[in-house]
């Protein structure tokens, strides 16, 4: 026995390192002040080395996760090819390199709880700020929905738009101004104040689009990437969104409220009328299901560049519904779920609560 051990020696070693990650992992979701203490940290180390990957040009974590994946394929394959070769110590040989395999798989996941996972157990938009979701009436849906709806009216022909009537902002524009957005809405809340840094363009858009992703902020890397296939008249609010993770946000409901507030209170035109549509989409989709004719009522007075962006977003994604979109859907409801996310995907709905709520 002494003799396996010292044989596999250094990955035994890695699995208690495995462990000793998990740990870190179990203590910070123990109670709300762990949580605070090693999400307060790890944010300072997120900070960090985002400073570094931030130099490239390119999203890192998605070449990060095509070298992962194509790694692992790799010692799959080699550790066959010497299974099939080798004469003796076969049992050696599959034991190091299954035991191997696994700690990395492991290892990657343990990074991403302690890294990120703990902070759906820390203090989040709600705590900060004192404003929470509370249940609301019809007739407080339908004037926070009206309120959305006047202001697109006033913010729809301040953007550029193009042969069809849709949408024309360039992309481009768009991300340089990304940097500004938070500024106004830390003036009311100091806790987001922070160095923004120009978010990052995914290769991979168009896989994204499949598996129903607008981009996502990698603890990896530090890195907030962004889908760039998707009808850019939701991407500045998109980008706010990852901005809100940025600043150690987890709950998905929370990031897409501060995507709206922070967008309708910039001073860029782009994100004002984005974050509108963004919170008129949920709170109009509330709305219809509250009550059909006084959703019908509000949808009336949208002036035809908005229904002109309405029928392109959903005719974008009618496209990729399909068994990619559903399997995705189920894993990251799943994954919501095992962090406290109890309503899994159906937590976004409090984004209309805080909405009204705020507005």
């Amino acid at each position: 026995m002494g003799a396996f051990f010292r044989r596999h020696q250094l990955v035994h070693i890695w699995a208690l390192g495995v462990l000793a990650l998990f740990g870190v992992y179990w203590y910070g979701i123990s109670s709300r002040a762990a949580a605070n203490a090693v999400s307060g940290a790890t944010q300072i180390l997120k900070d960090g080395y985002a400073r570094l990957w931030y130099l490239f040009p390119f999203s890192v974590v998605e070449w990060c996760y095509v070298a992962f994946i194509l790694g692992a394929a790799a010692w799959v394959i080699l550790l066959c090819r010497r299974l099939r070769t080798q004469r003796e110590g076969r049992a050696h040989t599959a034991y190091g390199g299954l035991m191997g395999l696994a700690c990395l798989c492991l290892t990657a996941y343990g990074f991403y709880c302690v890294m990120w996972g703990v902070n759906y157990y820390a203090d989040g938009f709600q705590e900060k700020s004192g404003i929470y979701a509370q249940p609301v009436t019809v007739e407080s849906l339908e004037r926070t929905a009206g309120y959305f709806s006047q202001r697109l009216v006033e913010t729809a022909g301040l953007v550029a738009r193009d042969g069809d009537g849709v949408f024309a902002v360039p992309r481009e524009e768009i991300f340089q101004a990304s940097p500004h957005v938070y500024e106004n809405i830390a003036r009311e809340f100091p806790f987001l104040a922070r160095t923004d840094r120009i978010p990052k363009k995914m290769v991979f858009s168009r896989l994204f689009s499949a598996m129903n992703f607008t981009g996502f902020y990698s603890p990896y890397t530090g890195e907030s990437n962004l889908n760039v296939d998707s009808p850019a008249c939701l991407l500045p609010a998109n980008i706010t969104h990852e901005l809100a993770h940025q600043r150690g946000i987890a709950s998905e409901q929370e990031c897409n409220f501060l995507a709206i507030a922070a967008s309708t209170s910039s001073d860029e035109p782009a994100y004002q009328y984005s974050g509108y549509l963004m919170g008129f989409i949920h709170l109009s989709n509330a709305l219809y299901r509250a009550d059909r004719d006084r959703w019908a009522a509000i949808y009336a007075t949208l002036p035809e560049g908005v229904l002109a962006d309405l029928r392109y977003h959903s005719a974008y994604w009618d496209q990729f519904e399909g068994v990619t979109a559903k399997v995705s859907k189920a894993i990251y409801d799943n994954s919501l779920k095992s962090y406290g996310q109890t309503d899994g995907i159906q937590s976004y709905g409090t984004v209309v609560d805080l909405l009204v709520a705020y507005y």
